[in-house]
């Protein structure tokens, strides 16, 4: 199904989870911007996109460091600020691919072979990430919770994390609603499996009809907090809704 698909500025294709502001200069004041030529067939917006990939800092940076994706460095930032992934925690990865969050929940929880303590989930093909376990199945089918968790080895995740958003149409309203419907379903899930005292990171859209998710999260977790991570480019709409501590 279409239903957990990343889309946006860093994850798949056209995708994503900051961008240079300007173009990069050399001493002699010339631009050293790479500009894509507008060939045959290749649409506008299909040009700007491949430019602005080619002059991405998180786009190179991921490249250099062996990312699946510039979305990682939206994780690291969220973490870097809210501390929300540690060292032997048990996390799950919705709408995992590329691959960047399940690689640096891997890194800040320690999960590795013998200890799997990553599990990701996407309908999408995609490379193996060390040290997690990734379950080739879409989200909506109704046997993924219990995979998910049988994957997990049976115990309560301390983080639910969720990248997913729905391909989008053109339309913004159109979009925004579909995408808070999968919100609205991995917080629903989130509340089902997380342990006392986890926390729930999903990406979101701005666009409002928030209030009865933003309410459930509230009774539910200490804190709920609105965060756009410096790698999330500027004239992106997405946003992130981090639920922190969940109460039960």
């Amino acid at each position: 199904m279409a239903g957990s698909r990343k889309t946006g500025s860093g994850g798949r294709s056209s995708s994503g989870r900051a961008s240079s502001g300007g173009a990069s200069r050399g001493s002699g004041g010339r631009s050293l911007r790479t500009r894509v030529k507008t060939a045959k067939g290749r649409k506008l917006s299909s040009k700007l996109w491949l430019e602005r990939q080619l002059n991405d800092p998180y786009v190179k940076q991921a490249k250099a460091e062996g990312y699946a994706s510039r979305a990682a460095y939206k994780l690291k930032e969220i973490d870097d600020r809210y501390s929300i992934l540690k060292k032997g925690d048990r996390v799950i990865d919705l709408g995992a691919a590329p691959g960047g969050w399940s690689q640096v929940a891997v890194q800040r929880t320690g999960s590795h072979a013998d200890d799997v303590r990553v599990v990701g989930i996407d309908y999408l093909e995609m490379d193996p990430v060390p040290g997690a376990t990734i379950l080739k199945l879409d989200f909506l089918d109704e046997s993924a919770p219990a995979k998910l968790m049988e994957a997990l080895g049976g115990e309560r995740p301390d983080v639910v994390l969720s990248d997913m958003a729905a391909p989008t149409t053109g339309h913004r309203k159109t979009d925004h609603l579909r995408t808070m419907h999968l919100v609205e379903i991995a917080l629903d899930f989130a509340i089902e499996v997380l342990k006392p005292g986890g926390h729930f990171l999903s990406k979101t859209f701005r666009g409002g009809t928030e209030g009865d998710l933003l309410a459930e999260m509230k009774r539910r977790f200490a804190t709920v907090h609105h965060v756009k991570p410096p790698a999330s480019r500027d004239g992106s709409v997405e946003l992130y809704l981090l639920a922190k501590d969940f109460i039960g």
